[in-house]
Order: structure tokens, then sequence, then C-alpha cells
């Protein structure tokens, strides 16, 4: 096996980034357009409702009104998690396919941070009290389940060190 990827890998990442990315970005410009003027739209009764958010800081609002460290720390972790992959340390397809879905997150918000000094939010369950969130964090979170989950079956041997 080459060091690095093959390109048919290579561009079956970067169709998967863009596509995310893309999704992300579409629905965070609908929710200024569209979300921002009325706030809220109720989707389902007492369950879900796209309500505007706008975010300067991490998850539930953590470093609030720290943008530049959080841009820092995202650009060094996606980074990381991009070289990962790329290099062929990464033995489970699912789990290279799940750190790519924390770095589509990562960029997706670091995107915001960078031309805005915010992140927009537009999700929120209703039923119960929790943080507003965006197709980046939906995309943070299902990544990370899933590479804990795949790092459970596997008994940690995920990464390829030689």
């Amino acid at each position: 096996m080459s060091k690095f990827k093959s390109f048919y890998s290579f561009f079956s990442y970067l169709l998967l980034i863009s596509a995310g990315l893309l999704l992300d970005q579409i629905s965070k410009l609908w929710s200024v357009a569209e979300l921002k003027p009325i706030r809220t739209m109720v989707i389902l009764k007492n369950v879900l409702s796209l309500t505007y958010r706008e975010n300067t800081g991490a998850a539930f609002s953590i470093l609030e009104g720290h943008t530049e460290f959080l841009t820092v720390i995202t650009i060094i972790v996606t980074v990381l998690i991009l070289f990962i992959v790329v290099s062929g340390k990464i033995k489970n397809s699912i789990a290279e396919y799940s750190l790519l879905f924390i770095a589509i997150g990562g960029i997706g918000n670091c995107i915001d941070r960078i031309f805005t000094g915010r992140v927009v939010d537009m999700f929120e369950f209703t039923f119960i009290n929790f943080a507003v969130f965006n197709v980046a964090d939906i995309f943070v979170t299902c990544g990370s389940v899933l590479f804990i989950a795949i790092f459970i079956v596997t008994k940690g041997d995920i990464f390829r060190w030689n």
C-alpha cells in the first residue's frame, strides 16, 4: 500500500467534504435570509423548530467571544485530522469517514467564524432544554459518535503506525 491514499480515495474525500460544506453553508444562508427576520419557524409543535441564533462561542456557547482562539484551534485540529486520513494512518474506512465528518463540521463553522465572526445556528429541539445547533454541528456530533463506536468495537485497533 502506498504511503498516501489513492487518487480515487482522495477524490471521494474531496467530494464528501464539498457536499457537506455546501449543505452546511446553504442552510446557514437560508437561515440568515428566511429565519432571521421571523426568528422562529415551528416544524413540529413542541418538538422541533427552526430558530435563528448567532453564536460567537463553541458548543453551548462555551468560550463565547473567543472567536480567534476557536478559529485557530479548529484549523489545527482539522488539518491534523485531514493529514491522518489522507496519509493512510487509519485502518478502517468507517473510521476515516467519521473523521471526515468531524472535519466537515469544523471547516463549516470555521468558515463562519473567519468571515462573519459568528456561527449561525438554526435547529432547536423544543421538547427539551438543549442548545440550538446547525448542520456543521450535526456532522461533528455524528462523526464523533461513530468514531467512538468504531474505536470501541475494534478495541482501539484503528491506527496504522508504521
